[in-house]
């Protein structure tokens, strides 16, 4: 009996780390819900989401860097990202409110081009 109820803590313990761990490797946040304006937003619209996003989480690798002075290399990111973009990658942005792999590699391109430091995944 004390067998049977030790595997069964196994089984539950591995299926729960598993579980973690596929959450921690998705690149899709845990509960997220993307803005249901995304569906109807113009694009550029959405490089205006783009390049406020690119801001905050700008602002927050650099401290000591204000949100108001990354506009410049911030809107420089969101244009060419939003510009690289394949039709499917942009519809995939506007369904789940992330990048996907191939889009997200462009993004990182324009990171590089634009002299911003990437963020750590």
């Amino acid at each position: 009996m004390t067998s049977i109820i030790r595997a069964l803590l196994v089984s539950a313990a591995m299926s729960v780390g598993a579980t973690a761990a596929y959450a921690a490797a998705s690149s899709t946040p845990t509960r997220y819900e993307p803005d249901p304006a995304l569906k109807t937003e113009s694009v550029s619209q959405l490089r205006v989401r783009v390049s406020q996003s690119c801001a905050i989480t700008q602002a927050r690798l650099q401290s000591s860097v204000s949100e108001s002075s990354l506009n410049r290399s911030c809107d420089c990111y969101a244009g060419r990202t939003m510009r690289s973009l394949s039709a499917d990658e942009l519809q995939t942005y506007r369904d789940t409110g992330v990048f996907n792999e191939t889009a997200r590699g462009k993004a990182l391109a324009a990171l590089d081009a634009c002299k911003l430091p990437r963020p750590q995944i």
